[in-house]
């Protein structure tokens, strides 16, 4: 599996160097050289780590960071910070932000640091096993979900990776290519009809009013999101 990076940086040569030495390391690399439309791109991309500058022109890496926040969007941040910028680092830090290095850094250093954050997160994620809401149960180890009447109902193993796949991305929207990508193998050719019948089966399973559901949503074209309540 190549990790998705994402590097939000305006110094050129800086986010040239980054990006080769993680290339080499096999990881998929996205970059940006400043702090505009940034959010829009991170839900398109949904990255697997971000390194983000503090210093960037028209939008700064702490508010980028608290926008990713408000709209529930967690996604493991490494911030890129100078010397002086003690205030930031301590700031950043407290918002979650998973680790900082400072400018300048050995690349090596950075490496560590990427990888021991992904290894953390993926710890995370393999740890969700029961995930409860809107008096519904999904156990992604047995496949078995409650319905809020108390009936179970067993699905299959693409149903709950999906399942799982929206809900470790809650409130992020998910395009269909991304789906597709991550759960079909490059042999299958799912139709356009097939991921939608999949949502409305969902909402079937789970939502008390199908017609108007309150948490699987499909955004006329762009994706699906599980929208989180709670």
């Amino acid at each position: 599996m190549s990790y998705k990076i994402l590097i939000i940086e305006d110094e050129k040569t800086l986010m040239e160097t980054i990006t080769l030495n993680l290339q080499l390391e096999n990881y998929e690399v996205f970059s940006l050289n400043t702090g505009k439309d940034a959010i829009n791109q991170i839900i398109k991309i949904t990255p697997d780590l971000i390194l983000l500058d503090i210093m960037l022109p028209e939008s700064n890496g702490i508010e980028i960071y608290k926008s990713l926040l408000k709209i529930n969007l967690q996604i493991p941040t490494i911030f890129l910070t100078a010397k002086n910028n003690i205030k930031e680092k301590i700031e950043g830090l407290k918002l979650g932000a998973a680790d900082y290095i400072t400018k300048p850094f050995d690349l090596e250093e950075l490496l560590l640091r990427i990888n021991n954050v992904l290894k953390h997160s993926i710890k995370k994620k393999d740890n969700l096993s029961i995930y409860k809401f809107n008096h519904c149960e999904i156990n992604f180890s047995t496949y078995i979900i409650v319905k809020s009447d108390g009936t179970k109902e067993t699905l299959t193993k693409r149903e709950i990776a999906l399942l799982k796949m929206l809900i470790e991305n809650k409130n992020a929207v998910i395009s269909r290519d991304q789906i597709i990508e991550k759960l079909w193998t490059k042999d299958e050719n799912p139709s356009s009809r097939t991921i939608d019948n999949y949502i409305l089966n969902f909402r079937k399973l789970f939502e008390i009013n199908q017609k108007n559901p309150s948490y699987f949503l499909s955004i006329r074209g762009v994706g699906y999101k599980f929208n989180s309540l709670d």
